[in-house]
């Protein structure tokens, strides 16, 4: 069983019944455990682990410590001090190197993590402090594009003004496509077929709403409105294969009809133009719709249904093959550094 996280008791609880009544039932017990972990925190150190997988790797104490310009008696003494703190042996010894034991093993897992966390971590702060510098190339969506990423990318050049970002719009698969090509580094799209082969990073959502000139029976209903009211309209549609359009195919065959769609335009204020003439009801991200209201003869209603809330996607590759650049552009974007969205009315972060 793989236990996550690091609350000694519900660990202990989960992996040996035992230990958990032994706790409740004797309170010095439970304390002896706490003391023992703080002592094994306290002690150990990464220089120590460092050469402890060094010779883990190399399987010869000799080998590790001519890779780590070290003498071989000053490894041999971090790994018994290792072993003198965990209380059990991590390594045999023998005439043609080492033998890792069980216990080492695991020991030797772990600290590959820590030691990766530690160097992770040592090249998000190097960004801080001498400044992520270089340009990096991304692809997003229309969606992306028009309701969030002017601003959050204004606040991205006013912390790493040394990264020049190239963004190119693309419908959703064509960003997963130029990813997969490596032809830019990283991408914003929504879940369309295909997005499940990389790394996928929460960016931010929006929810999907019907676009009405005033004057339309629709119009005249308030709040929300289910997608099965639109069945028979005319639509106005983007061109190519948008995930908007894919979506809204889905969902029209799953509830047995079919969009008619009649004009098709290549940008969301298209949509809402076309709208706002009469030419057909659109459907579109609801805060692009609000921008018009008012200022065309539009009403906007939010779609009940529940795929009508998206969700817009970081992705990429791997995390390994970020660049620092493009990772300090993941993680500013991922954790909704530039604040409220790029209208007025965004409440997603």
């Amino acid at each position: 069983m793989r236990i996550i996280g690091v609350d000694s008791t519900f660990v202990q609880q989960k992996t040996c019944p035992a230990w958990g009544l032994a706790s409740r039932a004797f309170p010095a017990f439970s304390a002896y455990r706490r003391q023992g972990m703080e002592n094994l925190l306290r002690k150990l150190d990464l220089t120590s682990l460092r050469l402890f997988v060094a010779v883990c790797q190399e399987r010869s104490m000799a080998r590790a410590a001519e890779r780590e310009f070290i003498a071989p008696s000053a490894i041999s003494r971090r790994i018994a001090d290792i072993e003198a703190i965990v209380g059990l042996p991590l390594i045999a010894r023998h005439q043609r190197g080492v033998t890792v034991t069980p216990v080492g093993e695991t020991v030797r897992r772990y600290a590959e993590h820590i030691l990766g966390t530690i160097e992770s971590l040592g090249a998000e702060l190097s960004q801080f402090h001498e400044g992520a510098r270089g340009s990096v190339r991304m692809a997003a969506n229309l969606s992306a594009i028009v309701q969030f990423l002017p601003e959050d990318l204004a606040a991205f050049g006013r912390v790493f003004s040394a990264v020049d970002v190239e963004l190119d719009e693309q419908h959703s698969n064509e960003v997963l496509q130029r990813v997969a090509e490596r032809a830019v580094d990283v991408g914003i799209c929504n879940a369309v077929e295909g997005i499940e082969a990389f790394t996928m990073v929460p960016y931010r959502r929006d929810r999907l709403a019907v676009i009405l000139p005033v004057g339309h029976p629709l119009a005249a209903r308030t709040g929300e409105i289910p997608f099965s009211a639109c069945a028979g309209e005319t639509l106005v549609g983007l061109q190519g294969n948008s995930a908007l359009t894919q979506l809204l195919r889905q969902q029209a065959s799953a509830a047995g009809t079919a969009l008619r769609i009649k004009i098709r335009v290549s940008s969301l204020d298209a949509l809402c133009r076309m709208a706002h003439a009469g030419l057909g009801i659109a459907i579109a991200p609801e805060q692009v719709g609000q921008l018009y209201v008012g200022k065309l003869d539009v009403v906007v209603r939010p779609l009940t249904d529940e795929w009508a809330h998206r969700q817009l996607w970081l992705v990429f590759p791997s995390r390994e093959q970020l660049s620092a650049t493009a990772s300090a552009v993941v993680n500013f974007l991922a954790q909704g550094q530039a604040g409220p969205g790029a209208i007025s009315v965004i409440h997603d972060a």
